[in-house]
């Protein structure tokens, strides 16, 4: 505990710069894999999930990294839970698209109403989707809901696609709808994340982020892309706007290292 305290002190003292990262709270004990952060407009809460292995629950947690919701949805077991996205409703979508193992053949979106938010149990709603046969990605982290369809980031080091999916209940074919190399190293994109205005997107790697902006319709890469880095790489697996200029990230904890909720000033 310790060593803990010592750590987080060293983090909070390099990330008080506006360009790095800042630590809002350490996010409970309990959960050690987080796998993504998502915020609602007029809301507070993080929405967090933990990825494979472990429960089928949605989490709210305070900017200090408290549990305030704790969902169980009761009838979908966490395969490989990844990352969340929202509409402009305020229902939550829980991306169950993880494959490591590459196995994976039908994967799945779940949709959590809003007014099942401040329930302790829930049913999502089940969207399904199969990969089309010429396509050899196979594993996902990363989606963002954009004019009602939702868009899939595969996990490449360099060469990754875009899949295509409707926010339609029901079993879909995907659609690639593009792929792209950003440049350099240790490019695995683990999150992503569209404005609520719809004009910027941030794709998430464990050092930085890329932020797309200035695109037209759903090509994302047709307009400027902008590498942000951190200065601090820990196993980052979620991020979220909470406003046009201000993002949330969360990382994975690993012995003394991550298990937080950090802000980043996009200026």
């Amino acid at each position: 505990m310790v060593k803990r305290l010592i750590f987080l002190l060293l983090i909070v003292s390099s990330c008080q710069h506006s360009d790095l990262l800042t630590i809002e709270g350490s996010i409970n004990n309990s959960l050690d894999e987080v796998s993504a952060a998502e915020s609602l407009i007029n809301s507070d809460l993080i929405w967090v999930i933990e990825d494979a292995g472990n429960d089928n629950h949605l989490y709210g947690l305070s900017r200090k990294g408290k549990i305030i919701r704790d969902i169980t949805i009761l009838n979908a077991e966490n395969t490989d839970w990844e990352d969340l996205t929202s509409d402009s409703e305020g229902n939550i979508y829980i991306g169950d698209f993880g494959n490591n193992n590459k196995k994976r053949k039908l994967f799945r979106i779940l949709k959590v109403k809003k007014e099942d938010l401040n329930a302790s149990r829930a049913h999502a709603e089940i969207i399904e989707f199969i990969l089309p046969k010429d396509v050899k990605s196979k594993d996902f982290e990363a989606f963002f809901l954009f004019n009602n369809y939702f868009y899939i980031f595969s996990k490449e080091t360099k060469k990754f696609i875009v899949l295509k999916v409707p926010n339609k209940t029901g079993r879909h074919e995907a659609i690639v709808r593009s792929d792209y190399n950003l440049k350099g190293k240790h490019n695995k994109i683990t999150s992503a994340d569209i404005s609520f205005n719809d004009e910027k997107v941030l794709l998430l790697n464990h050092d930085k982020l890329w932020a797309l902006s200035g695109f037209e319709g759903d090509d994302f890469f047709s307009g400027a892309i902008n590498k942000l880095p951190f200065q601090h790489n820990t196993q980052k697996e979620g991020v979220c706007f909470v406003n046009d200029t201000i993002v949330i990230l969360t990382d994975e904890r690993n012995d003394y290292e991550g298990g937080n909720i950090y802000s980043f000033n996009l200026k």
